[in-house]
């Protein structure tokens, strides 16, 4: 695909990645993903902002082809899929030189090693001349690396946010057309690398309020020219409370959790608390993710294998503790054959929630009238502590 214009010679570059459907060897993407980078010539000077996954560099260098120079090379985050290929673009124009913030340049010179001369560090509020067009540094750390910073197109109001805002989709519409599929979209990106760090965010986004932001074009998904709701929808993730949401991640071997989890869920439901069933056997664990954004507590079904907690329920319970969601609440139910420390080896593994843990529910083999009863109550416990929060 070709350059396309976003504004009077400012231009998106890039690649689109429609087969790719997992990142990090761990992200599911149902949609694909893109490599977003941008090219602002100024009358003087030329910026390339970002450069794409290096599994795509061919389509990014045809692209520069036509430019006869590019005099400067931003790196907004060190990590490989966006700075991947700042190896070729120098041997293309040796003479550029990378802009970056201090901590990258660090990671810079240890993932691609970059010449440290060739790497240029700029302060956070830092500018660019490029002549006509000028850009502003504002560093933005922990959106989702401790080194990343947005570049503010001063003359033309845009905000190049690189993985602030932004969202795995391939999509040939250089623009968002469909809010709703892109919501979910930044939800689940949000979901999956930004929530551990929403304190930090929430002072990102502070810091953005005092510019005038027309368009945001991130360096995954689709350019926002009406950016005012996905702000909005960042805004909630971060700051809202909880909602009156119970996200009950499980696995069954036998039947005998899958018949406690289903009591639970028709409990809670009685009890007018949403809830989202997850079964870890077949889960999109993309879509845990986005449901944990919301989620007011936190339900593990688990049946007991070795004395401890299924691997899978294990593995959703280090993930919640490494996304550490805004839940307030969590429990344990499941099954067990002869004994076991499900509980104790569950609870080990969630340091980092600050939760309040209400009583599990354990049974021996099948649940019966005493184990649904059990349920019940627990049923009763959330309802409510979620109407005693305000979870709305």
């Amino acid at each position: 695909m070709k350059k396309r214009r976003l504004k009077e010679k400012v231009f998106w570059m890039g690649a689109i990645d429609w087969d790719r459907r997992l990142f990090d060897s761990l992200v599911p993407l149902p949609d694909g993903t893109s490599y977003n980078a941008y090219l602002v010539e100024g009358s003087e000077k030329t910026a390339l902002l970002d450069t794409v996954d290096p599994v795509m560099a061919d389509i990014l260098m045809a692209q520069l082809q036509a430019t006869p120079t590019v005099d400067f090379i931003v790196c907004q985050h060190a990590e490989q899929d966006h700075s991947g290929t700042i190896p070729l673009v120098l041997e293309r124009f040796p003479g550029a030189k990378v802009i970056t913030t201090p901590k990258a340049k660090t990671l810079l010179m240890d993932h691609l090693h970059l010449a440290e001369d060739s790497v240029v560090t700029v302060a956070d509020g830092e500018t660019l001349s490029l002549g006509d067009k000028t850009l502003r540094f504002v560093h933005t750390p922990w959106v989702h690396w401790p080194e990343t910073m947005t570049t503010y197109l001063e003359e033309d109001r845009i905000l190049f946010s690189c993985d602030f805002f932004g969202a795995h989709i391939a999509s040939s519409d250089l623009y968002v057309t469909d809010q709703g599929r892109v919501y979910e979209a930044a939800k689940r990106y949000f979901g999956e690398i930004m929530m551990p760090f929403r304190a930090v965010i929430a002072k990102n986004l502070e810091k953005l309020d005092s510019y005038a932001v027309d368009m945001i074009a991130p360096s995954h998904g689709q350019v926002y020219d009406q950016p005012a709701w996905i702000l909005e929808a960042y805004r909630d993730w971060v700051l809202s409370p909880p909602r009156n949401l119970v996200v009950l991640p499980f696995v069954s071997m036998h039947g005998s959790t899958r018949a406690m989890v289903d009591h639970l869920a028709a409990a809670l439901v009685t009890r007018d608390v949403r809830v989202e069933l997850f079964n870890l056997t077949v889960t999109d664990i993309g879509k845990l993710a986005m449901a944990l954004v919301d989620a007011g507590s936190i339900i593990v079904g688990t049946p007991t294998v070795l004395a401890g907690p299924h691997p899978l329920a294990a593995s959703a319970a280090f993930l919640a503790n490494a996304l550490r969601p805004k839940a307030q609440y969590l429990s344990i139910v499941g099954s067990y054959g002869w004994g076991g420390k499900t509980v104790e080896t569950l609870a080990g593994m969630i340091p980092s929630l600050k939760v309040e843990i209400l009583e599990p529910v354990l049974c021996k083999g099948m649940p019966d009238q005493v184990v649904f009863a059990a349920l019940d109550r627990l049923a009763d416990t959330v309802a409510q502590k979620h109407r005693e929060s305000g979870f709305q």
